[in-house]
């Protein structure tokens, strides 16, 4: 048969039940951008995730109060230990070559009142090394200084969040005053968002003076974390060991499995958030997988009632010189034909819905190429796998039963 002829026959058994062939493709269709879709959440989701987390710079170390412990043994936190003071900041300053900055942190949670307005916000006490630590930048007004933490001033930075929900979108506040705690304080500046959401990221955050939140709202000397930024990337891991060891000197700690303290590496939890979010972007891909078998399952379908129907015409073409190898030609093409033009369509789709839900924010989305290359030979592993057996049946007909086929 000639290859026009085949496709002429193909296009006139296609078309001939146009709404079984669309239905019978739309599952093509939706498996295929499904597929795209999920894949493209999660890897939108990954990235963002990542960004946010390198948003406060790569070269990071967090020391937190509290022994670090498998998943099986718990966790103390900070909340109900306290080991670290600011004489461990100064030492790690002092002492650690490796340490390009040192941020002492105390954190909690306060009700701030302004504008006739309320809300209950992260309150950190922080000093002039937490914003180079923690990659701040200043949208307008100034950051806290070291001349505010010695005189314990009672001024404050916002986030541009708690800016908006307090203030209004995009009012200038620096000069402003805002009460804490009963106490007034004077908002001095606002950072620059960094995309963060969510009640206690930084854009929701205030900050004051440690020694002003030491004071008036901790009640005692103790950190809640120390930030430490590290000069070189690989240097991280020596820098943890000389941090820890220190510490351990610092605290009267022998043994290491006693420590009063935990040290996170901020690229091993990148590291390992990639690892959980790639996971969960294959484990996507495979659920919307699943409607991709089902749509191959109704081309079987579709390809065996189409057998069934033109039995007649199988057992004519036998008759005039067809052979097996025809017949299975024509029904094998006629498979992955529906499928192809499937695929293409489910492509588009698939892509266009990620970008529409990334440009309207809906949520992050990132199509990859893989995933496009992966669904258009999905599909077409499907139109040979599922129709293979439909094309093998029409090919082993006998022609005298096909002709008498009523």
């Amino acid at each position: 048969m000639l290859v026009s002829d085949l496709f002429t026959e193909i296009y006139i058994s296609i078309t001939a039940n146009k709404v079984r062939t669309g239905l019978t493709i739309l599952g093509i269709v939706i498996g295929i951008a499904s597929v795209i879709v999920m894949i493209a959440i999660g890897t939108g989701s990954q990235k963002a995730i990542e960004a946010s987390i390198q948003s406060v710079g790569s070269n990071l170390l967090t020391i937190q109060p509290g022994q670090q412990r498998s998943f099986g043994g718990g966790a103390r936190s900070s909340g109900t230990t306290q080991s670290l003071t600011l004489d461990d900041a100064t030492a790690i300053t002092e002492k650690i070559d490796r340490v390009a900055a040192v941020a002492p942190t105390v954190s909690g949670n306060e009700q701030i009142i302004a504008n006739g307005n309320n809300a209950n916000a992260s309150i950190s006490g922080v000093t002039e090394a937490y914003a180079q630590v923690n990659n701040i930048t200043v949208a307008s007004g100034a950051f806290i200084s070291d001349v505010h933490e010695k005189k314990r001033a009672k001024v404050v930075v916002i986030g541009p969040d708690m800016r908006d929900e307090i203030f209004g979108a995009d009012v200038n506040v620096v000069g402003q005053k805002i009460r804490i705690g009963g106490l007034n304080f004077t908002i001095i500046g606002v950072p620059d968002a960094k995309g963060g959401s969510g009640f206690g990221s930084s854009d929701d955050a205030v900050y004051m003076p440690l020694s002003t939140y030491q004071q008036y709202f901790a009640g005692d000397a103790y950190l809640s974390s120390i930030s430490v930024n590290i000069a070189e990337q690989d240097q991280m891991t020596i820098a943890e060991d000389e941090i820890t060891a220190l510490l351990l000197t610092q605290h009267k700690i022998a043994n290491a499995d006693d420590a009063d303290f935990n040290i996170r590496n901020q690229a091993d939890i990148i590291a390992m958030t990639s690892s959980v979010t790639g996971t969960m972007t294959i484990l996507l891909g495979a659920v919307a997988g699943i409607s991709l078998v089902v749509g191959g399952i109704g081309i079987m379908n579709m390809m065996l009632t189409t057998v069934t129907e033109r039995t007649r015409e199988i057992g004519l073409r036998k008759a005039i010189g067809a052979g097996q190898k025809d017949i299975k030609q024509q029904f094998l093409l006629e498979s992955i034909v529906l499928t192809f033009l499937g695929g293409m369509i489910g492509i588009f789709l698939g892509v266009t819905i990620s970008y529409g839900l990334d440009h309207f924010g809906i949520t992050s989305t990132q199509v990859s190429h893989f995933s496009i290359i992966l669904s258009f030979s999905v599909s077409a592993v499907i139109g040979i796998v599922f129709g293979y057996y439909p094309a093998q049946r029409a090919a082993k007909l006998n022609p005298i039963h096909a002709l008498r086929y009523e």
